[in-house]
Protein backbone atom coordinates (compact mmCIF):
# COMPACT_ATOMS: atom_id res chain seq x y z
CA UNK A 1 0.00 0.00 0.00
CA UNK A 2 1.24 3.41 -0.60
CA UNK A 3 -1.70 5.88 -0.49
CA UNK A 4 -2.21 6.92 3.28
CA UNK A 5 -5.39 7.69 5.56
CA UNK A 6 -5.81 10.99 6.77
CA UNK A 7 -7.69 10.78 10.17
CA UNK A 8 -9.66 14.11 11.36
CA UNK A 9 -11.19 15.11 14.34
CA UNK A 10 -13.66 17.76 13.75
CA UNK A 11 -14.31 20.52 16.00
CA UNK A 12 -16.40 23.92 15.41
CA UNK A 13 -13.15 25.93 15.97
CA UNK A 14 -10.53 23.55 14.66
CA UNK A 15 -9.87 20.26 12.70
CA UNK A 16 -6.84 18.13 14.05
CA UNK A 17 -5.52 16.28 11.14
CA UNK A 18 -3.36 13.11 11.61
CA UNK A 19 -2.04 11.08 8.57
CA UNK A 20 -0.78 7.19 8.54
CA UNK A 21 2.29 5.42 7.60
CA UNK A 22 2.11 3.71 4.06
CA UNK A 23 1.57 0.36 5.45
CA UNK A 24 -1.23 1.48 7.33
CA UNK A 25 0.40 0.87 11.07
CA UNK A 26 0.80 3.74 12.18
CA UNK A 27 -0.65 7.03 13.22
CA UNK A 28 1.43 9.87 13.52
CA UNK A 29 0.06 14.30 14.47
CA UNK A 30 -0.16 16.18 11.41
CA UNK A 31 -1.37 19.58 11.52
CA UNK A 32 -4.07 22.06 12.92
CA UNK A 33 -6.51 23.80 10.70
CA UNK A 34 -8.21 26.85 11.83
CA UNK A 35 -11.81 26.50 11.07
CA UNK A 36 -13.31 29.40 8.36
CA UNK A 37 -16.02 27.61 6.25
CA UNK A 38 -16.49 24.22 5.25
CA UNK A 39 -14.77 25.32 1.29
CA UNK A 40 -11.81 26.82 2.68
CA UNK A 41 -11.06 24.17 5.50
CA UNK A 42 -11.28 21.13 3.04
CA UNK A 43 -8.91 23.18 0.72
CA UNK A 44 -6.36 23.55 4.04
CA UNK A 45 -7.09 20.31 5.07
CA UNK A 46 -5.79 19.52 0.90
CA UNK A 47 -2.63 21.90 1.47
CA UNK A 48 -1.81 20.19 4.56
CA UNK A 49 -1.72 16.39 3.28
CA UNK A 50 0.62 18.02 0.37
CA UNK A 51 2.38 15.75 -1.50
CA UNK A 52 0.71 12.34 0.08
CA UNK A 53 -1.62 10.46 -1.48
CA UNK A 54 -4.59 9.87 0.47
CA UNK A 55 -7.28 6.90 -0.03
CA UNK A 56 -9.69 7.88 2.29
CA UNK A 57 -10.89 10.24 5.16
CA UNK A 58 -11.31 8.90 8.96
CA UNK A 59 -13.16 11.17 10.50
CA UNK A 60 -14.17 10.76 14.57
CA UNK A 61 -17.70 11.09 15.15
CA UNK A 62 -18.93 12.26 18.54
CA UNK A 63 -21.35 10.18 19.80
CA UNK A 64 -23.02 10.73 23.30
CA UNK A 65 -22.32 8.33 25.89
CA UNK A 66 -25.51 6.86 25.48
CA UNK A 67 -24.86 6.11 22.29
CA UNK A 68 -26.61 8.28 20.28
CA UNK A 69 -25.66 11.25 17.93
CA UNK A 70 -25.28 14.28 19.49
CA UNK A 71 -25.83 17.97 18.09
CA UNK A 72 -21.60 17.84 17.15
CA UNK A 73 -22.18 14.75 15.34
CA UNK A 74 -24.62 15.98 12.56
CA UNK A 75 -22.21 19.10 12.06
CA UNK A 76 -19.47 16.58 11.23
CA UNK A 77 -21.81 14.74 8.88
CA UNK A 78 -22.83 17.51 7.36
CA UNK A 79 -19.00 18.75 7.10
CA UNK A 80 -18.18 15.05 5.90
CA UNK A 81 -20.92 15.19 2.98
CA UNK A 82 -18.68 18.32 1.64
CA UNK A 83 -15.63 16.50 2.09
CA UNK A 84 -16.78 13.44 0.01
CA UNK A 85 -18.28 15.31 -2.30
CA UNK A 86 -15.35 17.88 -3.09
CA UNK A 87 -12.73 15.30 -2.49
CA UNK A 88 -13.79 12.32 -4.39
CA UNK A 89 -12.61 10.26 -1.68
CA UNK A 90 -14.12 7.94 0.82
CA UNK A 91 -15.29 9.34 4.59
CA UNK A 92 -14.76 6.35 6.81
CA UNK A 93 -16.71 7.86 10.85
CA UNK A 94 -15.01 6.32 13.73
CA UNK A 95 -16.36 6.67 17.25
CA UNK A 96 -14.43 9.26 19.08
CA UNK A 97 -15.97 8.97 22.55
CA UNK A 98 -13.22 10.49 24.80
CA UNK A 99 -10.52 10.71 22.62
CA UNK A 100 -9.88 14.56 23.61
CA UNK A 101 -10.07 13.49 27.13
CA UNK A 102 -7.87 10.66 26.49
CA UNK A 103 -5.63 13.64 24.45
CA UNK A 104 -5.69 15.98 27.01
CA UNK A 105 -3.87 12.87 29.36
CA UNK A 106 -1.24 11.63 27.70
CA UNK A 107 -0.27 15.59 26.63
CA UNK A 108 -0.59 16.06 30.44
CA UNK A 109 1.64 13.07 31.16
CA UNK A 110 4.07 14.17 28.95
CA UNK A 111 4.56 17.39 30.49
CA UNK A 112 3.33 19.26 27.97
CA UNK A 113 2.50 23.33 29.26
CA UNK A 114 -1.01 24.03 28.91
CA UNK A 115 -0.82 26.57 26.33
CA UNK A 116 0.88 24.00 24.16
CA UNK A 117 -2.00 21.51 24.59
CA UNK A 118 -4.49 23.70 23.61
CA UNK A 119 -2.23 23.46 20.23
CA UNK A 120 -1.69 20.06 20.17
CA UNK A 121 -5.48 18.44 21.35
CA UNK A 122 -7.10 18.21 18.10
CA UNK A 123 -4.18 16.92 16.40
CA UNK A 124 -3.25 13.92 19.31
CA UNK A 125 -7.73 13.34 19.41
CA UNK A 126 -7.10 12.94 15.18
CA UNK A 127 -4.00 10.79 16.12
CA UNK A 128 -5.68 8.44 18.27
CA UNK A 129 -9.31 8.26 15.83
CA UNK A 130 -7.16 6.92 13.21
CA UNK A 131 -4.91 4.45 14.86
CA UNK A 132 -8.12 2.95 16.68
CA UNK A 133 -9.66 2.57 13.08
CA UNK A 134 -6.69 0.83 11.70
CA UNK A 135 -6.23 -1.15 14.72
CA UNK A 136 -9.86 -2.80 14.20
CA UNK A 137 -9.36 -2.63 10.14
Amino acid sequence: MTKRLLGLDVGDRRIGLALSDPLRLTAQPLSVVERKSWKRDIAAIMDAVGDNEIEAFIVGLPISMSGNDSEQADRVRHFCSHLERETKLAVHLQDERLSTAESERLLIAAGTRRDRRRQSVDMTAATLILQSWMDKS
